[in-house]
């Protein structure tokens, strides 16, 4: 008797199939899945339309950032120095060329209708050397934006004395000590480039001719006695503030910082160097000689507003500033 051929009966589909898996519709239902009735609340939004949506918006955020930008690199401005209380002053600051003036400082040229102009005007002083008046245009001294940016208009004036660089001027009144023959004005920015127009410097010359009252051209008269005059005792010397300076070879010590001081007020420089030099205070037109190792003293009386800076001739360095207010 022949045993009939055992075959393994197949099981049926189970109701969660590969379809099921996938999102099908369940077992039963037929044709495609009903879509949402219109007024339904929306869905998610698809990538492709949120991409389209957000462009405009990165698209404006990307103008104002360059408009920023645009803004910063506008006119020059100079900030004035802390505790001036001085707002900040915006302006054209010219065109930087390549020439140079005699210490190495650089002209800024300037359209000859926005350039500044300087005439200057010598008369002799009683005691000896000029006083000297400026007349400016288009131009006005701002000490209390020195090394701030260069903008048309502002800045100080330098005096060359017989072609060297004497002093600066940070005012249209300043005096010149006798002996001098020639004297040269010239007009500076807050940065110390050269204002200059038509590629040349903005700057007036005088010629300074002895005058017959100075006291060096005095002769005494027929009655005069050649005996000398006791001089009165001298008055008693005001207190006031002492600086003492030292300078070792290009080292200044304390480092150089500014020192308030009060219209009126009276300071003292104590310098010693290691070298022979000449301390000078500019605007006041104040000097004194120094002896290597030995103190030089230079006094004065703050008696007008601004910036003046101390420094030495043949080293060329800065000691202090003095700002007096």
């Amino acid at each position: 008797m022949t045993r009939p051929s055992l075959r393994p009966v197949p099981r049926p589909p189970s109701p969660a199939g590969p379809r099921a898996l996938f999102g099908a519709a369940p077992p039963g239902a037929r044709g495609p899945a009903p879509r949402p009735a219109r007024g339904s609340a929306p869905g998610p939004v698809p990538r492709r339309a949120r991409r389209r949506r957000t462009a405009p918006l990165a698209a404006a955020a990307l103008a104002a950032v360059l408009l920023l930008a645009a803004g910063c690199g506008g006119r020059a401005t100079t900030h004035h120095k802390p505790g001036t209380g001085h707002e900040q002053a915006t302006g054209n600051g010219g065109t930087l060329l390549a020439a140079r003036d005699e210490s190495g400082h650089r002209l800024r040229e300037l359209p000859a209708a926005d350039a500044p102009s300087v005439r200057a005007e010598a008369r002799p002083d009683t005691e000896g050397g000029w006083n000297v008046h400026l007349t400016v245009e288009r131009f006005r001294f701002t000490p209390e934006s020195t090394g701030g940016g260069a903008l048309a208009g502002r800045g100080h004036a330098r005096l060359l004395v017989d072609g060297r660089e004497a002093a600066r001027a940070y005012g249209p009144w300043f005096h010149v000590p006798s002996g001098a023959r020639t004297l040269t004005v010239r007009l500076y920015a807050d940065d110390h480039t050269v204002w200059a127009t038509a590629g040349a410097p903005v700057q007036t010359t005088l010629t300074l001719t002895p005058s017959a009252q100075s006291p060096s051209a005095r002769t005494p008269s027929a009655g005069a006695s050649s005996a000398p005059t006791p001089s009165p005792p001298p008055a008693p010397t005001p207190t006031g503030r002492t600086l003492d300076i030292r300078v070792t070879g290009s080292t200044v010590t304390p480092a150089p910082s500014r020192v308030e001081l009060r219209k009126g007020e009276r300071i003292t420089l104590r310098v010693t160097a290691d070298r022979a030099d000449t301390v000078h205070v500019h605007g006041y037109d104040r000097e004194a000689a120094l002896a290597p190792g030995t103190p030089a003293t230079l006094t004065l009386t703050a008696d007008r507003t601004g910036l003046f800076e101390v420094e030495t001739h043949e080293s060329g360095l800065v000691l202090t500033q003095l700002v007096v207010r």
